[in-house]
């Protein structure tokens, strides 16, 4: 019987420690996401792209000012994109189709 406890200890030692390193961050910091205007490329933004289109999808032109993309909490800011563009948390009136 001994011989079972001591299994059943080393078991359930070997499940704690598993869970407890399979996640060293929070769901909430895993998912946390921004809104960053004018780095999606053409049809691939997500909802909002101005006046005139409807949702996901919808951008005309890359990296469309008015258009957003989900993004990693953090990192609209710092993405480098090309020609000197920058993403934004706030609409941009650069690359709106007219």
């Amino acid at each position: 019987m001994s011989i079972k406890l001591a299994s059943v200890t080393i078991v359930a030692a070997a499940v704690a420690a598993a869970v407890s390193t399979v996640s060293l961050t929070t769901p909430a910091q895993a998912q946390a996401k921004e809104k960053c205007y004018g780095v999606a490329l053409a049809g691939k933004n997500d909802c909002k792209a101005g006046a005139g289109t409807t949702c996901a999808g919808t951008s005309k032109v890359d990296y469309q000012g008015n258009a957003f993309k989900a993004v990693e909490a953090g990192t609209c800011l710092t993405m480098e994109l090309p020609g000197g563009r920058k993403g934004s948390l706030t609409e941009l009136k650069r690359d709106v189709p007219a």
